[in-house]
Order: structure tokens, then sequence, then C-alpha cells
């Protein structure tokens, strides 16, 4: 059976995708969550977004319209999505000592 459709991209990963190369030529040795940061601040400074805007429009009408076929051939949206995802088991609550409240302190800092 086919795998669900993944869904489309926003339109500023659209975007980010196709100006991924100009930011790093532009920055050379830039690391890649600078080249997120530095594209983050160009798409904020765009003025017309509406060409990016559009193509992410038509990516979710694909998108929509293949989920509709893939649940029409039997594929549901529980089987796929929900049978990945595991819980996770519940926690036990630990036995605090009384002898000292400061490692409460400690344990949240590193969570």
């Amino acid at each position: 059976m086919a795998d669900k459709p993944k869904r489309p991209l926003s339109a500023y990963m659209l975007w980010l995708n196709s100006a991924r190369e100009s930011i790093k030529r532009e920055n050379p040795g830039i690391k890649v969550t600078e080249v997120a940061k530095r594209g983050g601040e160009l798409w904020r400074a765009m003025k017309d977004k509406s060409e990016w805007e559009a193509k992410a429009a038509k990516a979710k009408d694909d998108y929509d319209r293949a989920v509709k076929e893939f649940e029409a051939n039997g594929g549901s949206s529980a089987a796929n999505g929900g049978a990945k995802k595991r819980a996770k088991p519940a926690k036990k609550p630990s036995k605090k000592s009384k002898k000292d409240d400061s490692d409460e302190d400690e344990d949240d800092e590193s969570e």
C-alpha cells in the first residue's frame, strides 16, 4: 500500500529552498543554522511574497487532492500517522528524600 502523502511545504520553505544556494554564495563558509537565520531575515524583509504564496497554495491543493485520493483507495489517516508515533511510557514519580530540597532546582534546569 502507498504511503500517505507528505504535507506540502510552506511559502517560506519553498522560497528558502530556492534561495539557499545564493545565501551560501554571498556568505562563504556559513553554517547551516546561519543560512536559516539569514533566510528568515531576508524573508521578513521581502515585500512581495505573492509568487511563493501562490506556489504554496498550489502545493496545498495538490496535497489535499492526493490525501482524498489516498483515503478513497483504502488508506486511512489514522493508520499511517497514528501507528508511527508511539506514546512515551508514563514516568513513575521519583521518590524524594526529605533531607535536601536543592536537588529539585538542579533537576528543573537539566530538562
